[in-house]
C-alpha cells in the first residue's frame, strides 16, 4: 500500500467548495479510493447526493474526466465508455493505460440501478463499482431503500404508534454481487481508511469487472452531529454490523476481526433516525436486531473459514 506521504502528494480527485454536507462521509469516499489510483482514471456517477453536490451547473468540483448518468444506469454508462476505450486501443487510436470507475448510492446501486450493474459485471468489463452505502434515498428527501436496515426511521417507513420505522432487513448487497462470481467484491467503511485504500489498490490492479460496497454515514438523514462521521463508520464495523471483508476470485477472507464486539445498540444510539427503538416496549424488537446482527456475522466468518 502506498504510505500517507505518497497518498498526500498525489494529485485531489475532488476540488474543495463542492456543496456536500458538512460532515458527509460521499467525499471522503471518493478521496480515499480514487487517491489510490496511480493511471489516469474517468468516472461516471449516478444521480444522487454525490453527483448533485459536486457538479452544480456550470461548475465541478471533478478533476478527472466525469460522466453524469441517470439513477439506473451507471453500470451500463461506464461499460460504455471502458468498451470504447478498449477498441480505440486496439485501433492504436489511443496508447495510455486508464482506469474506470463508476460511483453509486444505495438507491442507484441496490434498486434502481442494479439490473445495469448486474449487466455489467455479468459481461465482464474491466471496471470498478464504488456504492457509497448511506442507508437511503438521501438526495431526495431520505426515502427508505433495500439498504435501509430494520427499525430505521425514513419519510417514507415513518415511527409512530403503529410500526417502528422501516419493517425489513437490508438486502446483503455485497454477498449477492459475490455471487456474480467477478474477480473482486470487499466491503469497507470511512472509518476505517487504510482497509479501504487497499482495497481500492487491490481492486485497481485486477483486471475484469470489480465491486466495493463503503458503508458512508449521512449526518443528515441519520442524525448526528457533522464531527461524528468516522466514529459512526468505525462503530459500524466494532459492532459487527458492518464486517469488513474481501471476497476474491471466490475465496472468502475477513480483513479485520474487532477484538470484542461492542452491543449492536451502541451504534443505533449514535444516530435520530434509531432513537423511537429505545422508547419502553421495543425491548424484544432490539433483541431481534442484536440477533440478526450476530447471525449474518457469522454468517461471514463461516465463509471466510470455508
Amino acid at each position: 500500500m502506498a504510505t500517507l506521504k505518497q497518498l498526500s502528494e498525489r494529485k485531489e480527485p475532488l476540488s474543495g467548495g463542492h456543496r456536500a454536507c458538512a460532515g458527509c462521509g460521499a467525499p471522503i469516499v471518493v478521496r480515499q479510493i480514487l487517491l489510490a489510483a496511480q493511471k489516469p482514471v474517468v468516472v461516471a456517477c449516478a444521480t444522487g447526493c454525490l453527483e448533485v453536490t459536486t457538479t452544480i451547473f456550470p461548475y465541478s468540483a471533478w478533476e478527472v474526466p466525469f460522466l453524469h448518468v441517470a439513477f439506473e444506469n451507471a453500470g451500463a454508462a461506464i461499460s460504455g465508455i471502458e468498451a470504447m476505450y478498449q477498441s480505440l486501443k486496439r485501433k492504436g487510436k489511443i496508447t495510455e493505460d486508464m482506469l474506470f470507475v463508476a460511483f453509486g448510492g444505495d438507491g442507484g446501486t441496490y434498486d434502481i440501478g442494479f439490473q445495469s450493474l448486474s449487466g455489467a459485471l455479468e459481461r465482464g468489463h474491466d471496471i470498478l463499482y464504488v456504492c457509497y452505502d448511506n442507508e437511503a434515498y438521501m438526495n431526495t428527501g431520505i426515502q427508505r431503500s433495500s439498504a435501509t436496515p430494520r427499525g430505521a426511521s425514513t419519510t417514507t417507513a415513518p415511527a409512530g404508534k403503529v410500526k417502528q420505522g422501516k419493517e425489513q432487513y437490508r438486502k446483503d448487497l455485497t454477498a449477492v454481487i459475490a455471487a456474480h462470481h467477478i474477480p473482486y467484491v470487499a466491503q469497507a467503511s470511512l472509518g476505517y481508511p487504510t482497509d479501504l485504500i487497499k482495497k481500492a489498490e487491490k481492486a485497481f490492479s485486477i483486471k475484469g469487472p470489480k465491486f466495493l460496497n463503503v458503508l458512508q454515514p449521512c449526518r443528515l438523514g441519520w442524525g448526528y452531529k457533522p464531527e461524528n462521521t468516522i466514529d459512526i463508520g468505525k462503530l459500524a464495523v466494532d459492532t459487527g454490523f458492518w464486517p469488513l471483508y474481501e471476497v476474491e476470485n471466490g475465496k472468502w477472507k475477513m480483513t479485520f476481526t474487532p477484538k470484542e464486539r461492542k452491543p449492536f445498540k451502541d451504534w443505533l444510539k449514535t444516530q435520530d433516525r434509531f432513537r423511537h427503538l429505545f422508547k419502553p416496549g421495543n425491548e424484544q424488537l432490539l433483541k431481534e436486531l442484536q440477533e440478526e446482527v450476530d447471525r449474518r456475522y457469522n454468517e461471514v466468518l463461516g465463509r471466510c473459514a470455508s
